[in-house]
């Protein structure tokens, strides 16, 4: 029997996940993706308060700090009809824009540029060379000889003290590493400025949320009242904030994130050409200029790409029953109809089925269940979701901003359109979508300034907000585009109270098993994608595809000691009697 790699936890997420791999030779032949938390969330707000339930929700991850509370309060208002005001949208859409830069930055800096860049090999880097190099790229101002020499003495000082840090556990000094020491020297440096960045962006969410992470919301609005005369509320003060804030992105990320992607792509342009896998791309769409009910307003437009086919756009329905189904043929779970079956989410069922090894194992039984996420399918079909499929589906749809970026990325690279579909596309498209990001949120600042001007302070929609207004049954699906791909929250609302709620989340699009018909899903796919493994004990290959993906795993809660036991177990009872173990 060949030889099956085993990576387990991938490192540098959130949440755990493990990837095992069959070899065949040195190539990859086929990959297990296995998520080894099992998330209790959605039994747990059964019985409650509809209004309530984003509190709850956005507890399901604590990486994506704002996204599921979102999602969780679109749902109840789609279930209600329920529109929003224009400020509210638009504090909304800067919440949310503001959340993909911080993300992206954060992911491209402190969870995958380790996969390309070699930190202790900046120890042999000329400072003098390295302030050239960054100087070439970009006009950021901290490109000087001296503070280039400053940051090796601090980096050296690590790694004699025997203590790398948050740079240890890597395979420094691995043959796939191609970064000459003066771009590995201006990685790190970049890497550090990016922990002070993050601290400092993150104030656009208390600002108008009250904190980070999990900021405040509210159904049918936002918690941040417009009072320009008020300390208390939003005023000219704390919009001038916002603004810098703006700035602030806008200027790291063309400054530092943009011509950083583009000099390690520039050494890694064999990655172009592996790890895309499934060729099906999928986009909810997300940021309306006006309303969720009016999608031709969203800045990420909806769709579903098919075999790289980007002349034809299919349209996504959330609300159809036939084309949006999760599986559980390979996952931990038990359907009602049976393992085979599919789910539309406003059926949904999270009843808990273990029957795998007890931690710690030797390898996974593919044969049979293996992970604790399902396997959503869009007409029974495998894609994939996030920012390479949003790209992807603005430059289809002919967003002339997305094509002008774009085809300016890839003739710096001298990349053909197809060197989009890989791993290397994949981690580029993150970085040009957050350059779209950081220029669209000034619009929609300049939009909110506006209509304060013009006396217009509303938002919050107190209509429907008592629930003897509410129909005995209703349901409703709250979608948007999360970072890490297409999220969505779907809630069964009966006499005032929660009776159903199902959230299918970016990282079980791309990480979930196999389903019944034994197709896999995107992150699977793509390690079978021309893959091959210099190391089988340093698999630095599959870490940069899978990382590509900016997996979260956090939507589940579990925890364990060395030894695979238990630490603690909490039994949470729903308003319905509901009970669920955690």
């Amino acid at each position: 029997m060949s030889e099956r790699v085993v990576v387990d936890p991938i490192t540098r997420i959130e949440g755990h996940l493990r990837i095992e791999a069959q070899m065949d030779g040195q190539n990859i032949g086929q990959a297990y993706s296995s998520g080894t938390m099992v998330r209790g969330i959605e039994t747990i707000l059964k019985g409650r308060d509809p209004r309530d339930a984003w509190a709850y929700a956005q507890r399901i991850c604590g990486v994506c700090t704002l996204v599921h509370g979102m999602a969780s309060i679109r749902s109840v208002e789609d279930a209600l009809n329920y529109e929003i005001p224009k400020n509210a949208q638009l504090i909304r859409n800067l919440m949310i824009g503001a959340q993909y830069i911080h993300d992206h930055v954060m992911h491209f800096y402190h969870l995958h540029a380790l996969d390309w860049v070699d930190v202790v090999s900046a120890l042999n880097a000329d400072p003098k060379a390295t302030s050239e190099l960054a100087q070439s790229l970009g006009n950021w101002p901290k490109s000087s000889p001296g503070y280039f020499s400053d940051v090796k003495n601090k980096l050296k000082n690590f790694v004699e003290a025997g203590q790398l840090g948050i740079f240890a556990k890597a395979y420094w000094g691995h043959p796939a590493y191609k970064l000459p020491p003066e771009a590995n020297l201006m990685a790190t440096a970049h890497y550090l400025e990016a922990l002070s960045w993050q601290r400092d962006v993150v104030k656009l969410h208390t600002i108008f949320g009250g904190k980070n992470p999990h900021p405040n919301f509210l159904v049918g609005g936002v918690a941040s009242p417009i009072d320009l005369n008020s300390d208390s509320a939003i005023n000219m003060k704390k919009l001038a904030q916002v603004q810098d804030i703006i700035n602030q992105m806008r200027t790291f990320v063309d400054q530092v994130y943009v011509p950083d992607t583009l000099a390690v792509a520039s050494f890694y342009k064999d990655w172009f050409s592996r790890g895309e896998g499934l060729g099906n791309f999928m986009c909810y769409g997300d940021l309306p200029s006006t309303s969720m009910s009016d999608p031709s307003s969203f800045f990420f437009p909806s769709g579903v790409i098919l075999n790289r086919d980007l002349s034809t756009i299919h349209d996504v329905d959330v609300h159809d029953e036939s084309q949006i189904q999760e599986f559980i043929s390979h996952s931990w779970y038990d359907y009602s109809d049976g393992k085979d079956a599919g789910l539309h989410p406003y059926e949904g069922e999270t009843t808990l089925n273990y029957t795998g090894p007890e931690p710690p194992y030797q390898q996974l039984d593919v044969e049979e269940s293996y992970s604790w996420l399902k396997a959503p399918r869009w007409k029974n079909m495998p894609v994939e979701v996030g920012p390479l499929a949003r790209v992807l589906l603005m430059y289809a749809k002919g967003h002339e901003p997305t094509q002008e970026l774009t085809n300016y990325a890839l003739k710096k690279l001298d990349a053909p359109i197809d060197a989009l579909y890989s791993t290397l596309g994949r981690t580029a498209a993150r970085t040009l979508e957050s350059k779209l990001l950081a220029d669209q949120m000034q619009g929609w600042f300049d939009d909110l300034i506006a209509n304060v001007k013009a006396g217009d302070t509303k938002t919050f929609n107190e209509t429907l907000w008592e629930p003897s207004s509410w129909p005995s049954k209703c349901q409703g699906a709250g979608y948007m585009e999360a970072p890490r791909g297409a999220l969505g929250h779907w809630i069964v609302i009966e006499d005032g109270k929660i009776a159903n709620y199902q959230a299918v989340v970016p990282s079980t699009w791309n990480a979930g098993p196999r389903d019944p018909q034994g197709k896999p899903g995107a992150y699977e796919a793509a390690l079978e994608d021309n893959h091959q493994l210099h190391d089988p004990k340093q698999p630095i290959e599959i870490l940069r595809t899978i990382h590509s993906f900016d997996p979260c795993i956090a939507c589940a809660v579990h925890l364990s000691d060395e030894e695979g036991e238990d630490i603690v177990k909490i039994q949470v009872t729903g308003g319905d009697g509901a009970t669920c173990s955690i």
